[in-house]
């Protein structure tokens, strides 16, 4: 899907000011309330916007420990251990990956027993072949997509 120049200053302003009206960021844009409405619809109907929920912390919710698990998995199984990751609340996304292991999970946990607890749960899985625990000191750059959002819309403006 191409994003212009206007969609990359709708996305910017949603990103600086997440808790604005529609009518407000219209006004914002200079652009009419309807031209708006169809291109946020058009941009979560595309897969652009993907949510506009809260952004949570796990450690504001006492779970300060961030560990990223690499997981391995015994072949014809990824599948069913992507399933059983989802059914434990303390892995907060997984992906599939390439290199060393077949998984990735960032999980939050309340401190460093707990997170053993937890790979403990996921050595136990079915299919789960071995894990490989890195944990997190300090966070050195937030989650973010303003940078790259900025850098597609110079990209739209060349």
């Amino acid at each position: 899907m191409a994003v212009d120049e206007l969609d990359t200053r709708i996305l910017r302003l949603l990103l600086e000011q997440p808790r604005t009206s529609v009518r407000e960021y219209a006004r914002i844009l200079g652009i009419a309330r309807g031209t708006l409405q169809a291109r946020l619809d058009r941009m979560e109907r595309d897969g652009v916007i993907t949510g506009t929920g809260p952004t949570l912390s796990p450690a504001a919710l006492d779970h300060p420990v961030l560990a990223f698990v690499h997981i391995e998995v015994t072949q014809g199984h990824l599948d069913d251990v992507g399933d059983a990751l989802a059914a434990v609340p303390e892995i907060v996304e997984a992906f599939s990956i390439t290199g060393g292991g077949d998984l990735l999970a960032r999980v939050a946990a309340r401190h460093n027993a707990h997170l053993e607890d937890v790979i403990q749960k996921l050595i136990s899985l079915p299919g789960v072949v071995r894990t490989r625990t890195e944990v997190a000191l300090r966070e050195r750059v937030a989650y973010r997509l303003g940078p790259l959002v900025e850098s597609v819309g110079r990209a739209a403006r060349a």
